[in-house]
């Protein structure tokens, strides 16, 4: 059985410590805390493991200090869907644009990746930016595609 890997990742407007973000920052706890709960969550990268990832100037991301990103798995589409669109988490997802900057990208645009992977399986920071890369050359397949190729019975 396989289950959904999903991989977003976005530049901030504003450095992490800026009063801007605060409603933003100080949030993170409690949609993580909603996730966990929510029916089809598996998994999702530690915040401390993300923000070591995210700050590495030889990794994945590049070190960029105004990345943020997350790294989660779950059962299927669906419960992934519901926690995106149907809790706390969609009130915060509609406030994007006050944090995330669309000029400042760390790549050609992408800001999301989904591929399935084996139940059991935890996807690294490598991983994930690998399938957002092969998104962003190929387009939709099967091994990297977002919400649109789900939508066509992908």
């Amino acid at each position: 059985m396989n289950h959904l890997a999903e991989f977003n990742i976005g530049v901030l407007k504003y450095d992490w410590n800026d009063p801007r973000l605060a409603d933003f920052q100080n949030n993170l706890d409690r949609v993580y805390k909603i996730a966990e709960r929510s029916a089809g969550y598996v998994w999702h990268l530690d915040p401390a493991q993300m923000e070591t990832a995210q700050l590495d100037v030889n990794g994945a991301i590049g070190g960029n200090p105004r990345a943020a990103s997350t790294l989660s798995v779950w059962e299927d589409a669906k419960s992934l869907q519901d926690f995106t669109y149907n809790t706390v988490h969609k009130h915060f997802y509609d406030r994007k644009s006050e944090w995330y900057d669309p000029a400042d990208q760390l790549w050609t645009g992408h800001r999301l990746v989904m591929w399935w992977v084996p139940e059991g399986h935890r996807p690294t920071v490598d991983d994930a930016m690998a399938r957002l890369r092969m998104l962003e050359q190929n387009g939709q397949t099967e091994s990297a595609f977002s919400w649109d190729y789900l939508a066509n019975d992908g």
